[in-house]
């Protein structure tokens, strides 16, 4: 056989396969291959080394001293081929599309300010954003990498956790001005409480008073499904609502809206996961390098939006 036609590496991976499994018939099965095709294989590997590897026996498989060496040569050789190859994936360029999947809030407030620097560190990638609080499912919808708000429920999504955020009850000056501050749980009762639509969200605003949690029902005028509309509404003086600081902070330092029953803030935290399928130390370069952008940058957010991450 000419030397540009013989697959050393195919042939040192058929052979440890059959040492390590036991025989012909169970590594063939394990390569898609027929054991007369494992058989011929080993022969032309035998007839070119011009040494017997293998005594043939109905029984057992048994080396010859020289079979066991070439196997124990062939497990170091192999081993140092796919640490060539882990080594040049890692260093090759991160290239393509990766899709990204967050709620409205998370993602305006959180996630857009963030891609300009993404995209300048790694030009050859393409971002594919979808905004909304809905949850996907990840293989139907082909989404690679999903942020989500809360706490998460039992699936087979690996999370790494981004940072975690504090919660307020807000309201506009203009609101608050028409219909006073509330200091007390019988006074916020009276106000116009704008909840959740969403079913994961809970129905009602934990409150702590006299060091005991009590929870106060979502009650107003208008349910909305993402938080985005519901901090808008409260801009917009319709009544109060309570969100995460991420995602108002700004208007809070603006102004905009008015922290209020901070005295029986129970200090409840969300915290805020990307999740995605696939293990971790087989992900492509494209995913990966999103990953640990938002792992670092995230937290930073978070640091600047005032709300602390882990």
């Amino acid at each position: 056989m000419p030397r540009n036609e013989v697959n050393r590496s195919g042939e040192m991976e058929a052979f440890v396969q059959i040492v390590e499994r036991g025989g012909f018939s169970a590594a063939a099965r394990h390569l898609c291959m027929t054991p007369s095709a494992i058989s011929k294989l080993v022969l032309r590997l035998e007839a070119r080394l011009g040494v017997q590897l293998v005594h043939r026996s109905t029984r057992k498989l048994q080396l010859t001293a020289e079979g066991n060496a070439f196997y124990e040569r062939s497990v170091l050789v192999l081993a140092d081929m796919l640490d060539a190859e882990r080594g040049a994936a890692a260093a090759a360029a991160p290239r393509g599309r990766v899709s990204l999947n967050s709620s409205l809030p998370v993602g305006l407030s959180v996630l857009l300010p963030l891609v300009p620097d993404f995209l300048a560190l790694y030009p050859e990638v393409t971002l594919d954003i979808a905004l909304t609080d809905r949850v996907v499912d990840l293989m139907d919808e082909r989404t690679d990498v999903a942020v989500r708000w809360g706490e998460l429920p039992d699936s087979g999504l690996v999370a790494r956790r981004l940072g975690d955020t504090a919660l307020a009850i807000v309201g506009s000056p203009d609101y608050l001005a028409r219909h006073g501050t509330p200091h007390s749980v019988e006074t916020l009762a009276q106000h116009n409480r704008l909840g959740s639509s969403y079913r994961r969200n809970a129905p009602d605003w934990p409150l702590r008073v006299a060091g005991k949690m009590e929870h106060l029902p979502v009650k107003g005028s208008v349910r909305a499904a993402d938080g985005e509309t519901l901090r808008r509404l409260a801009i917009s003086g319709v009544g109060l609502v309570r969100l995460s600081r991420y995602h108002m902070q700004a208007d809070i330092d603006a102004g905009r809206l008015v922290a209020v029953m901070e005295d029986f803030n129970p200090g409840d935290r969300a915290p805020i996961h990307a999740v995605y399928l696939g293990k971790p130390g087989r992900l492509p370069a494209r995913v990966r390098v999103l990953l640990d952008f938002l792992a670092e940058r995230v937290t930073q957010a978070s640091l600047d939006a005032g709300w602390p991450g882990p």
